[in-house]
């Protein structure tokens, strides 16, 4: 598979989100020498693995939105269900656990509650019964609205350092690597 259609093959800088306990290193930064995060100054195997890093960046990008979906009485799950309802009318229920990364089976009983709380409805193909879809009704549509926006406040916050093209930048290389794998 090719890059991502907005990725350019310009030279690109290369950043990372942090915190206190962390330092950004830039590839000119001592070319060969693994960023260092921990206070004795001996970088770590985890310093520069890929899986960790994607991990930790985003264990701390939805740390604190985690306790916003808390108040609103919703959990990750429910939210990135919701959240990805949003944009569409209806979701085959295997695109929508591919979507919100969960196995179906998992997904199905979100969705037994959901249904519940009248936040979504399933829709069986009249053609095809094992055909699902699944749409989210007025109800959800209202309860993730505001979620909708304060996620989208919370990104801001996360990426006020950043200039534009370096928030564009790291949402193409995460894209591109997505697509790749």
């Amino acid at each position: 598979m090719g890059p991502h259609p907005a990725v350019s093959m310009a030279p690109i800088k290369i950043f990372a989100l942090h915190r206190a306990s962390a330092t950004v290193r830039k590839p000119d930064d001592q070319p060969g020498k693994k960023p260092v995060t921990d206070k004795d100054n001996d970088p770590k195997f985890l310093d520069d693995f890929l899986s960790y890093l994607l991990a930790r960046a985003s264990h701390l990008v939805s740390e604190d939105f985690s306790a916003t979906l808390k108040a609103a009485g919703f959990d990750r799950a429910r939210w990135r269900i919701l959240a990805s309802l949003s944009d569409y009318d209806k979701v085959p229920i295997g695109k929508l656990a591919n979507t919100v990364l969960m196995k179906q089976p998992t997904l199905t009983k979100a969705l037994d509650r959901m249904e519940e709380e009248q936040l979504v409805e399933r829709q069986h193909s009249r053609q095809d019964r094992r055909s699902v879809k699944v749409a989210i009704t007025a109800k959800g549509r209202e309860k993730v609205a505001e979620l909708l926006h304060q996620a989208k406040e919370h990104e801001r916050e996360i990426l006020k350092d950043y200039s534009a093209e370096e928030e564009a930048i790291l949402k193409r290389v995460l894209a591109t690597l997505i697509e790749r794998l």
